[in-house]
């Protein structure tokens, strides 16, 4: 009995030794570095097992023994819940490096830049082109767009917050599209509760409408709540705003680059210069800053503003209509003397912009298409009017629109 005792006892010894010994090797091979000599890629859908996981990564040679390292999960209790998206494997990783990767979710991040200043259908095209995002929307109208995110009967200009936004492969548009309008929300919710007192706007959609005006008028963004503060004068002057962005987005599709006489004379909703107020909805997408300069004007006494052209994007900004043609005289005489010099030969850029950026379509100084006075409104001081702010290049000189017309509260006073 005791001989069998012993043998028993020295048995159990031996097992337990073996056990022992087998995780050791298993701790070991699980921090063995693999041989894998370039780093790959493994996309991981929706739903997938571990197991599955394991065997394409030993299938690409990442990992020895996809069963090995499942054992040793195992033993270690440690349950993987692997999340959807693309994983970077780096090369000579081992089973714990690739574990702990898969465990805390480190998938790749793929990015979209929407610009300040693009428009809804920039950032849908933007979206559409990006080969990491998945379109579920493509094809449909802006209606069933906004139906799809949840704000369905809601115009979509302006309503989408123009950022970076980093995501893991596979995201769709509609997620990213709920993302950004969120945060335009949230932008658009703070600006609001911090408005100046007595302003010209109704309500928090009219700040994103004069916003967007903004966007699209500013040429450097220290002048924001300035430009913002011709407006808001004008506003609440019964003064048109008269303003060139306003007039291209109304042109729409058919926008070819130059403002013509006959554009400005045009009724649209979105004219400006024949209609009185706010457009009816935005025009662009407003950044934060252009958001804040609406509800935080710089209070000034301007209503007018003429680009320097001296190429900066700035603007001379004036009080009265005399200030305003000297303003635009300064203007055309710079232009002329820029004109007499031959401008230097500029090389071609070495690489185009990226697919996956929405950008305005005619840039300026701050990526935005109105950062230069046209030679149209500078015209117009021949005439000793002027419209309050323009950077366009026209085919024709514009007929005197900056002086309110009859129906106008402030011609009638």
């Amino acid at each position: 009995m005791r001989r069998f005792l012993t043998f028993f006892v020295l048995l159990i010894a031996l097992a337990a030794t073996l056990v022992y010994g087998a995780m050791r090797w298993v701790d070991q091979q699980f921090a063995t570095p693999s041989a894998l000599s370039s780093p790959i890629s493994l996309r991981v859908q929706q739903g997938s097992s571990v197991r599955s996981v394991l065997m394409e990564l030993q299938a690409r040679g990442a990992l020895k023994s996809a069963k090995l390292t499942e054992v040793y999960l195992r033993i270690h209790n440690r349950r993987v819940n692997i999340k959807a998206g693309e994983y970077a494997i780096p090369p000579n990783a081992s089973p714990a490096d690739i574990a702990k990767l898969l465990e805390e979710g480190k998938v790749v991040l793929f990015q979209l830049t929407v610009v300040e200043g693009s428009t809804f259908a920039e950032m849908r095209k933007a979206l559409e082109r990006h080969p990491k995002i998945i379109s579920k929307l493509k094809g449909k109208s802006n209606a069933d767009v906004m139906i799809a995110i949840g704000h369905g009967g809601e115009h979509p200009e302006g309503r989408f917050f123009p950022d970076t936004y980093r995501f893991a492969s596979e995201t769709t548009d509609v997620d990213l599209l709920k993302l950004s309008y969120g945060q335009m929300a949230q932008t658009l919710k703070a600006a609001w509760e911090q408005r100046a007192p007595d302003l010209p706007l109704r309500s928090p959609y009219e700040a994103l409408i004069l916003a967007s005006i903004i966007e699209k008028e500013t040429g450097q963004p220290a002048e924001r709540p300035r430009i913002s503060g011709v407006f808001i004068e004008r506003l609440r002057k019964g003064m048109r705003l008269q303003t060139d962005p306003t007039v291209i987005y109304g042109i729409g599709a058919k926008y070819d680059g130059d403002i013509r006489s006959k554009d400005l004379v045009t009724d649209t909703p979105y004219n400006t210069y024949t209609r009185a107020g706010l457009p009816p909805t935005p025009i662009a997408l407003p950044g934060k800053e252009s958001v804040f300069a609406a509800v935080k004007p710089e209070d000034t006494g301007d209503i007018f503003f003429v680009a320097t052209g001296d190429g900066s994007g700035a603007h001379f900004f004036s009080k009265t209509l005399e200030e305003h043609n000297a303003a635009v005289a300064r203007y055309l005489a710079r232009i002329k003397a820029r004109n007499a010099t031959p401008a230097p030969v500029q090389q071609p850029e070495k690489r185009a912009p990226s697919s996956n950026t929405a950008t305005p379509a005619a840039q300026g100084a701050n990526g935005n298409s109105t950062s230069a006075s046209s030679a149209a409104r500078a015209n117009s001081a021949a005439n000793n009017t002027g419209a309050p702010g323009s950077s366009r290049q026209s085919a024709d000189a514009a007929p005197p629109v900056s002086q309110p017309p009859a129906n106008d509260k402030a011609a009638q006073k």
